[in-house]
C-alpha cells in the first residue's frame, strides 16, 4: 500500500492499523521516504540483520555502493591523499 506523506499525516491512526496487516509505504516528492511496518515484522528484520557475519555485511555494502567505492579510489589514485607528505615525526 502506498499513500502520499499528507495522507499519512491526516490519517496516522488509520494507516497504523493498517501497517499491523501489510507494510504502509509513504511517498514523498514521488518516492517512498518511509515503509511502516507492525512491530513484529520490525523484530524478524533486526533479527536477521543480527545473525549476518561481518563478511556478507561487507560483501553487501561493497555491491551497494561499488560505484561509490570506485569513483572514491579513482580519486585517490589520481588526487593522492591530503597531507600525505606531512609527517609529524
Amino acid at each position: 500500500m502506498q499513500v502520499s506523506a499528507t495522507d499519512a499525516k491526516n490519517r496516522f491512526g488509520d494507516y497504523l492499523g493498517q501497517a499491523e496487516h501489510e507494510p504502509v509505504q509513504v511517498m514523498k516528492n514521488d518516492r517512498v521516504a518511509v515503509v511502516m511496518v507492525s512491530a513484529a515484522r520490525y523484530a524478524e528484520l533486526e533479527a536477521i540483520e543480527r545473525t549476518k557475519t561481518l563478511g556478507q555485511r561487507k560483501r553487501e555494502f561493497n555491491e551497494t555502493y561499488a560505484e561509490w567505492i570506485a569513483a572514491q579510489n579513482e580519486l585517490v589514485e589520481r588526487v593522492g591523499v591530503f597531507g600525505e607528505d606531512y609527517r609529524p615525526w
